[in-house]
């Protein structure tokens, strides 16, 4: 089970960090991930921490949000900078055991969903 939380309302430049707690199952084996969906609109990618330990970052949020895993806690973060009005969203995280990279970009792809967090950046 995944269980997201840390969303909430902030006006743009400011920040907010996400977490995601994986219970039942060890976050270090697994490929974990954080997408967003806007109404309307289809579930986006966001970043991920593929199966080697890489992360990755969609081009709209790089250099602003940087996503980060403690192993200990089972938990990984998005920590959300220079927030945007267009960063206004439901954020979930994801977990899949064996996704391979060029997948991770793609939500059908990942097995396993929290319940989403609601972030929303006002101007």
């Amino acid at each position: 089970q995944l269980q997201a939380c840390g969303g909430g309302s902030v006006q743009a430049g400011g920040s907010l960090r996400l977490s995601c707690a994986a219970s039942g199952r060890t976050s270090s084996r697994y490929a974990m991930g954080w997408f967003r969906q806007a109404p309307g609109k289809e579930r986006e990618f966001v970043a991920a921490n593929n199966l080697s330990g890489n992360i990755l970052y969609s081009n709209s949020v790089k250099g602003r949000f940087t996503m980060s895993r403690e192993n200990a806690k089972n938990t990984v973060y998005l920590q959300m900078n220079s927030l945007k009005p267009e960063d206004t969203a439901v954020y979930y995280c994801a977990a899949d055991r064996s996704i391979i990279t060029g997948n991770l970009w793609n939500y059908k792809y990942w097995d396993y969903w929290g319940q989403g967090t609601q972030v929303t950046v006002s101007s």
